[in-house]
């Protein structure tokens, strides 16, 4: 008897947006039309949205509100319900915490921390502090997904392991720049890394400092190309 093969796709929608698809189910991680460009044309339903922090353009409940299929669930940090308000249920997690989804013998989703070390609005105020968002490990038909969300290098990257596809912000000001997002890489060690959360940047530093230094190959998406695992 033939196994069907079970592909996975992730797809750069804007900025750093993303679709993750598989035979079964479509998830979404923080999308956003604010200062993206992303709208809601031509976007499939979602079966899961996840979102890894407050700020406009990681969470848009209006978004939200319009791609979300009735009944499922939305997972955020607690910090996010409010302003998410009626979008939809919302399920908030925070990191080091696990869920597996009901309806899914494959689908996992564990929170990770995300925050800055080197980037404040003024001193001592960080853009992301400790306990504001999460990144996340995502594991759909096995395939193990780390998205990091908007944060700097930070220790707890070196429990991240066994990683298929990383998602690293790469772009500065935010969050690391291009030469600490490939060290990330390097650290974490996962067979694809794709950066995101750009601002403009080139990430061909990126791609040359990792694949210089490590087995890891870089995969440069634009907006709607997708890369599929299988």
């Amino acid at each position: 008897m033939l196994v069907k093969s079970m592909t996975v796709t992730i797809k750069l929608l804007a900025h750093a947006s993303f679709q993750i698809k598989s035979d079964n189910e479509v998830i979404y991680i923080d999308p956003s039309s604010k200062g993206t460009g992303l709208s809601d044309k031509g976007l499939e339903p979602a079966d899961l949205i996840l979102i890894t922090h407050a700020h406009d353009d990681h969470c848009d409940p209006n978004l939200i509100k319009k791609i979300r299929k009735f009944g499922h669930p939305i997972i955020a940090p607690e910090n996010c319900k409010k302003k998410i308000g009626k979008a939809g249920l919302v399920w908030d997690i925070a990191a080091g915490q696990f869920m597996q989804m009901a309806d899914s013998n494959q689908t996992k989703i564990r929170a990770v921390e995300a925050y800055n070390v080197k980037r404040f609005r003024k001193p001592g105020e960080p853009f992301h502090p400790k306990g504001f968002g999460v990144g996340y490990i995502i594991t759909v038909e096995g395939k193990r997904i780390y998205y990091a969300g908007d944060t700097d290098l930070i220790p707890e990257m070196e429990n991240v392991e066994m990683i298929d596809v990383a998602l690293l912000p790469s772009g500065d000001m935010y969050t690391m720049d291009m030469a600490e997002a490939a060290e990330a890489a390097v650290l974490i060690n996962p067979d694809v890394a794709i950066p995101m959360h750009l601002r403009g940047a080139d990430p061909a530093p990126f791609k040359s400092a990792v694949e210089g230094k490590s087995s890891t190959k870089v995969v440069i998406l634009g907006e709607g190309d997708t890369y599929t695992l299988e």
